[in-house]
């Protein structure tokens, strides 16, 4: 006679989306983002409650910024590309779109370096000027992980882990890196648009 399955066992298959890991990452996520959401809930408590210009010197300018969110956004895709690959099989596919997210994402932090320190003010100089730098160097500090989840992962595939039934954690990574894509999408357009129209 059978006995049946004991409830509390944990699936012992990893490669399932329904596994404990995914669910980790997933609650990783939801609780990011609410960090995220209290931080820009801040920006535009403050911005409610100022007199004149906010920010006082204008609105932030464009120039590395809009560049380099589409960076990001090209970035998703390659993500993107690279998990179909493995579920495909595609081993070539995974490894190649895992290695273009990573230099994009690298150009993209470069990127907002340069832009640090072309500006005016610092972290101290204003509670604006705190929270521009809090918010993105928070989400730098993101893009940052998912960089160290990118190398982890792509170290595994060149050795050929993963295969179109185990990929579990080419897809962790993608979960967290279009999370990262998705709120700097949040991030330009509360600090850098909508100033314009105020």
């Amino acid at each position: 006679m059978a006995t049946s399955a004991n409830p509390y066992d944990l699936p012992i298959n990893p490669a399932r989306e329904s596994n404990p890991g995914w669910w980790a990452m997933v609650l990783i996520i939801v609780t990011e983002g609410m960090l995220f959401a209290y931080l820009l809930f801040s920006y535009f408590y403050l911005g409610s409650m100022t007199i004149g210009p906010f920010p006082s010197d204008g609105p932030p300018k464009l120039e590395l910024a809009l560049p380099n969110t589409i960076i990001l956004l090209v970035s998703s895709g390659t993500m993107y590309w690279a998990e179909r690959g493995i579920r495909a099989g595609n081993q070539t596919r995974l490894r190649l779109g895992m290695l273009i997210t990573l230099v994009l994402g690298i150009v993209f932090l470069t990127i907002q370096g340069i832009e640090y320190s072309h500006k005016t003010f610092t972290l101290q100089t204003n509670a604006y000027s705190g929270l521009f730098f809090t918010i993105t160097g928070f989400h730098g500090a993101h893009v940052f992980v998912g960089l160290l989840l990118n190398i982890a992962v792509q170290t595994w595939a060149w050795r050929g882990w993963f295969t179109a039934e185990r990929h579990l954690a080419v897809t962790n990574a993608a979960l967290y890196w279009h999370f990262v894509d998705g709120v700097w999408l949040v991030v330009f357009f509360s600090l850098y648009i909508t100033p314009y129209f105020r």
